[in-house]
């Protein structure tokens, strides 16, 4: 056990370090040699310390627990330190890693969470030479690419150069919001801050100042009287709404980037969503196979799911792709993601699978179209948020996305038929699926409320006095 953790920790941090490796070592005009080696040194350190701590504990026992989870804290600082020590896109794995709480141990997710609020600020010239040193990446890359032929990182090259440049274009940013603003302007629960156009640059950002609480932050909604499970349910009808729907995507919804907060006029409570630097756009056919994927996977229709994970590239590594994409063991998509929580063994056999198929988990990341890469993170995040409050693999969640996937898929055919007779078939069997989701979520609304029990227990009582 102790010989996998530190393969993970060493894994982890030397695949954040050889992407992060030509930052500056290829620039001579700084030193980046301090941040490479910062980078190595944590790595051994850290792989030490797992190795040492752990040798000789009986595997399972109290005092094996107790120095796990002391081992876990200290790695888990020694990468926070790292991150704000080197910076940039350092800070960006960490605030990854902070919120999937779901997958690592909770030592790393609560001492990485502070990179959520309380990032190192960079300088100008700090980040503009992000910029310079962009293909510094893909050189060291190739060179190690070469050298290593088993290299499967290569991928990263090509969604640095697509991406950096982006969120770095702070009119990029606000056209950005504006546009996802208008998009879910149907949702009155979200707020995006306005932008003030005459004071912005390509440099400079101005835009309405808002605050709120941290959309995992349980105890702050619980404080001021949030529905938890509404904010859970809202987040996700946005989410599918801008994948299914839309294709227009914000990929970085870590918690500092998405706040909630109490209307004191209205009562109602608002989710805030910040950074919009990063937006994914997936194509038609990308997002209608992604579409049936995940309509394949609520209705644990296996077949389709086969079928539609080899369309996205997943190819034999199809089982590994529908866990990875739901976050449930292979048993649980068998069985219906729908049907069950998730379950604390379940949740011990995800974190530990995620350690023993890495070679896996990095052949299909190379595989997958480069559209699925920002919606896995993506995928991840909104993961993490919602162990955080407790309301993972909810009912309503898949409700949300079943209708939204169908909406999606019957505007796509309708799009594509030329027959006012076939148009109008698509549109009832749209309509009827939709009623369908609609009353079987009524059900579960009676089911568990007041009125429903009350309802139950009338039937009952009249079903008894008739015989």
């Amino acid at each position: 056990m102790a010989r996998r953790a530190s393969k993970l920790a060493s894994l982890a941090a030397a695949a954040s370090g050889i992407y992060l490796y030509g930052n500056k070592f290829l620039d001579p005009n700084d030193f980046g040699v301090v941040r490479v080696g910062r980078a190595i040194a944590t790595t051994a350190v850290i792989t030490y310390d797992y190795l040492t701590s752990l040798r000789g504990v009986p595997y399972g026992s109290e005092e094996y627990d107790f120095l796990k989870s002391q081992v876990h804290l200290r790695s888990a600082e020694r990468l926070r330190e790292l991150c704000c020590a080197n910076r940039g896109t350092f800070i960006k794995v960490g605030q990854h890693l902070g919120a999937l709480d779901y997958l690592l141990p909770e030592e790393y997710t609560r001492t990485l969470k502070v990179l959520h609020s309380q990032a190192p600020q960079s300088t100008r010239q700090e980040i503009e030479q992000v910029i310079r040193e962009d293909l510094g990446k893909e050189v060291l890359l190739l060179l190690v690419k070469q050298i290593f032929p088993d290299f499967e990182f290569m991928w990263l090259v090509e969604e640095a150069k697509k991406n950096l440049p982006l969120e770095l274009d702070f009119l990029n940013e606000g056209r950005n919001a504006e546009k996802v603003a208008h998009m879910l302007k149907n949702f009155d629960f979200l707020k995006v801050p306005r932008i003030y156009w005459e004071l912005s640059t390509k440099r400079v950002l101005l835009m309405e100042f808002m605050e709120g609480g941290q959309v995992n932050d349980r105890a702050y909604m619980e404080r001021n009287g949030i529905n938890v499970n509404e904010i859970s349910r809202n987040l996700g009808k946005l989410y599918s709404e801008m994948i299914f729907v839309n294709g227009f995507v914000h990929c970085d919804p870590h918690p500092g980037n998405v706040l909630v907060k109490k209307c004191p006029a209205s009562g109602k409570a608002h989710i805030i969503l910040l950074d919009h630097g990063l937006y994914q756009v997936l194509s038609e056919s990308f997002r209608m196979d992604y579409c049936r994927l995940w309509q394949a996977l609520i209705k644990a229709d296996m077949k389709r799911v086969q079928k539609y994970s080899r369309r996205l590239g997943a190819g034999n590594l199809y089982p590994l792709f529908a866990c990875m994409l739901t976050a449930r063991s292979w048993e649980s998509v068998n069985r219906g993601i729908d049907r069950s929580p998730v379950s604390a063994s379940e949740d011990v056999e995800i974190r530990s699978n995620a350690a023993a198929y890495l070679p896996q988990i990095t052949q299909l990341l190379n595989n997958v179209p480069r559209q699925m890469l920002l919606l896995l993170k993506t995928n991840d995040l909104l993961r993490g948020i919602e162990s955080a409050l407790h309301t993972r693999a909810s009912a309503s969640s898949f409700l949300n996305m079943s209708r939204c996937c169908i909406r999606a898929v019957s505007t796509y055919q309708r799009s594509k038929s030329h027959s006012l007779y076939r148009r109008a078939q698509i549109s009832l069997t749209e309509a009827l699926s939709l009623w369908q989701i609609n009353l079987y979520e009524l059900f579960l609304w009676l089911k568990g409320s007041q009125l429903g029990n009350w309802v139950i227990a009338l039937l009952s009582r009249m079903h008894h006095s008739t015989y």
